[in-house]
């Protein structure tokens, strides 16, 4: 349990950052949809601005304020994804700013062309939260339909990127992290029946173009597209299409993502290309290896994710990180040995001890260094040294966080 002051500390903590996103990130647009900026970065991610909303999803279906946020943003983002299916981050309008001298083929529209298999994934997830609370099956129209469709095809054609992808990309300006090799089209992969993804949810390239998370996440979605598919449009030919895609997707993660680690037995990979190579790690940002029984692909007592999650709280993860004030996942993405709260706030929520729970609580409390606020990454020996001030998806994770342990009347 927690001390009285740290449960006051706790209290003011969630209150300002459950807020964060309502108030400094949402803006409700004339057409009807919703622009939802990242946070210190003026434009809207796929990804963030999913995770940034999902919270109030809780209060969706009696709240009709809420109901208009989430039904404009899942309109903006199906109207984003059907402007440029590889794009992870657009301007709220055609601008032209971000980053148009990357070498990839960029509109005005776009702030960043990184493909990101997530991106895709993850307005299919919102849409999914959204009508399961509010059973609102008026959203469903043209605009969503052909999202769903494009979805579909880029999936398919990204499982042989090499053969049949159009897609590139070079920052020449940018960080090794930052850009593709060989002239922009990333390393070989062989067919496994998994999806290529260029770049990670972090924005890093990939080392292996099968972003095994990513791809857990794509096997969870498509249930969803399928099922809408056949409910909402009569489109058997898409939900087919979906569904053969699932299980293509599902083989491949069970054939060629699980190795055989001499300590924690068999774990995933993050990582892979089909040729028997891997990357043993995890990130922080999500989809992770971490975060699959939130995102639904497994259950927190799966063996393999067991395994897995046992290798990732650990120093055999090399962005594990721990100090004197905390310990938890890093990324690569920022500086070595820094630590991310989305991933304390992930590890709290895929936990079933509800001492760790606890421990996270107080790591995650008593590491804003005075701010009341999430940061994307801080030392963990130095929590006052961090990145990004104002960051919202950390803001809302932890709210998440924090709601769903008080609501199942976990001890904190």
């Amino acid at each position: 349990m927690l001390q009285q002051q740290d449960q006051l500390q706790l209290e003011a903590i969630f209150s300002r950052c459950i807020l964060n996103t309502l108030e400094t990130t949402v803006e409700l647009l004339d057409d009807g949809t919703t622009f939802v900026v990242t946070g210190d970065i003026p434009a809207m991610w796929l990804r963030d601005s999913t995770a940034q909303v999902k919270p109030y999803l809780t209060i969706a279906a009696d709240d009709k304020d809420v109901q208009r946020l989430v039904r404009g943003l899942i309109q903006r983002q199906a109207q984003y994804i059907l402007h440029d299916p590889y794009a992870n981050a657009f301007n709220r309008d055609a601008s032209g700013s971000g980053f148009p001298q990357d070498r990839t083929e960029m509109t005005p529209l776009l702030w960043e062309r990184k493909y990101e298999l997530d991106s895709l994934c993850y307005p299919l997830y919102l849409l999914h939260e959204y009508v399961v609370r509010t059973q609102d099956s008026y959203i469903f129209n043209n605009t969503l339909h052909h999202m769903l469709q494009r979805v579909v095809d880029i999936m398919c054609i990204e499982q042989q990127h090499e053969l049949q992808s159009p897609y590139y990309f070079e920052r020449t300006n940018g960080a090794a992290s930052d850009t593709l090799p060989f002239q922009g089209r990333g390393t070989r992969c062989n067919f496994t029946g998994m999806v290529w993804s260029g770049f990670r949810p972090s924005d890093d390239a990939c080392k292996f173009g099968y972003l095994v998370p990513a791809n857990m996440f794509a096997v969870v979605v498509l249930q969803y597209v399928a099922e809408y598919a056949r409910s909402m449009y009569q489109d058997e030919e898409l939900a087919s299409r979906a569904l053969r895609l699932r299980e293509e997707i599902n083989f491949g993660i069970q054939t060629y993502a699980i190795v055989q680690h001499p300590v924690y037995g068999s774990i995933y990979a993050y990582e892979t290309d089909g040729y028997g190579n891997y990357n043993l790690m995890d990130d922080a940002n999500v989809p992770s290896l971490l975060s699959l029984p939130y995102l639904g692909y497994c259950t927190a007592d799966d063996p393999i994710y067991r395994n897995t999650r046992k290798f990732i709280l650990s120093s055999a993860n090399p962005y594990y990180f721990s100090g004197t004030q905390a310990r938890g996942v890093g990324s690569p993405h920022t500086p070595h040995g820094y630590i991310w709260p989305i991933a304390l706030s992930m590890q709290g929520l895929t936990a079933t001890d509800a001492q760790e729970v606890a421990e996270l609580v107080q790591m995650l409390v008593s590491t804003t260094a005075g701010t009341g606020y999430m940061h994307e990454s801080f030392h963990p020996d130095e929590p006052e040294r961090y990145t990004r001030s104002w960051f919202a998806w950390a803001n809302s994770l932890f709210g998440e966080f924090i709601y769903r342990w008080i609501t199942k009347n976990t001890p904190l």
